[in-house]
């Protein structure tokens, strides 16, 4: 059975294991019990680094982690992550970034987390109604009082990244370690302005959606959102469909064959491909099933040859993109020449 190392957390001084198991499943399409199961195998193999968020499955997510911990015992065996800014209710104060909103949301995801402390908490986007100061300051209090021990960002814009170490910085705050952020073959937009921040600034990178939502698998083909897999995640939300179109579907197939003429399956040559990036720490795998939990970690050990790696540049050139990863960040780097998705294309 594949043992999964661990690497440092950027420049903190947190270990992470070089997996992240992604745990948005657990409660919706994934049952408690299976749930359950794999968190127990996750934990026994090694991949110890566990992402989930209060709004996954509206707190179901962190309610089944929390049962595990209590039913196994191995919490602190466990670099616990999680994360703030979903609407948790109808009020206005019942999401976002404020001061009353954090501490609110902490103590609740505690209380369903079934534990003390919070390994890293995320902004799971930036909220442009809430002074940054009032965010930082709030979340520097909190890893004082020992409810959180790290936090970072997901989805930040480089700018907003940058904006965040400068003020924790400046005023002697505890500051960010991390980003989270999409990342795979289909959209490699991150190594452009982001990468640079993230290298000269020493936060590491938890790499989400390294299978492209299934599309790198190559199981969707040439589909369009009308004849999706059932109960597949892209025929479940529309957003996901966004990032669907003819040019990504392409991709996904001559990447299919590329992987299987080296001996690999495409799901662990698009998860490694991630892993392997200098900038990235650990990439999200998000099983629903044991068995797809099962057949990804060997991209924990699996080296991609240089001859598979100068094909996939060929493929999709560094920094470029032919699928939208960035469709629900609140922020955007530009038009992408080619998405055939623009305005309505397939989707």
């Amino acid at each position: 059975m594949t043992t999964v190392p661990s690497v440092p957390l950027g420049r903190s001084g947190l270990k992470v294991s070089v997996l992240c198991l992604g745990c948005m499943n657990f409660g919706e399409s994934t049952s408690e019990e299976d749930s359950m199961e794999i968190l127990r195998q996750a934990r026994e193999t090694g991949v110890t680094f566990w992402d989930t968020a209060n709004v996954y499955g509206a707190g179901r997510s962190e309610e089944i982690l929390g049962k595990a911990f209590a039913k196994f015992g191995f919490r602190d065996d466990i670099v616990l992550a999680t994360k703030v800014n979903g609407a948790m209710g109808p009020g206005p104060n019942d999401r976002g970034l404020s001061r009353r909103h954090i501490r609110h949301a902490v103590e609740a995801s505690l209380r369903r987390l079934q534990t003390d402390y919070i390994d890293l908490y995320q902004m799971h986007r930036y909220d442009p109604t809430v002074p940054l100061d009032e965010t930082l300051e709030t979340l520097d209090t909190m890893v004082r009082e020992g409810k959180i021990r790290y936090y970072g960002t997901s989805t930040f814009a480089s700018w907003q990244m940058a904006d965040a170490e400068w003020r924790a910085k400046s005023n002697h705050w505890v500051a960010p370690v991390c980003e989270q952020a999409p990342y795979n073959l289909l959209d490699r937009r991150i190594e452009n302005d982001r990468a640079g921040f993230l290298a000269q600034a020493g936060w590491g990178l938890i790499a989400w959606s390294p299978l492209a939502g299934g599309q790198l698998t190559g199981k969707y083909g040439q589909v369009s959102p009308e004849n999706l897999p059932k109960g597949a995640r892209m025929e479940r939300n529309a957003m996901w469909r966004q990032r669907i179109n003819r040019s990504a579907g392409d991709v996904s197939l001559v990447f299919a064959d590329l992987a299987r003429e080296h001996g690999l399956s495409p799901a662990v040559a698009a998860v490694a491909w991630v892993r392997q990036q200098a900038l990235v720490t650990a990439p999200i795998i998000g099983p629903r099933t044991m068995e797809q939990f099962q057949d990804l970690l060997p991209a924990a050990t699996t080296e991609l040859p240089q001859i598979l790696l100068d094909a996939l540049d060929e493929l999709v050139p560094p920094g470029t993109a032919v699928a939208d990863f960035l469709n629900n960040a609140g922020w955007q780097i530009g038009h992408l020449p080619g998405l055939d998705n623009d305005k309505g294309g397939t989707a």
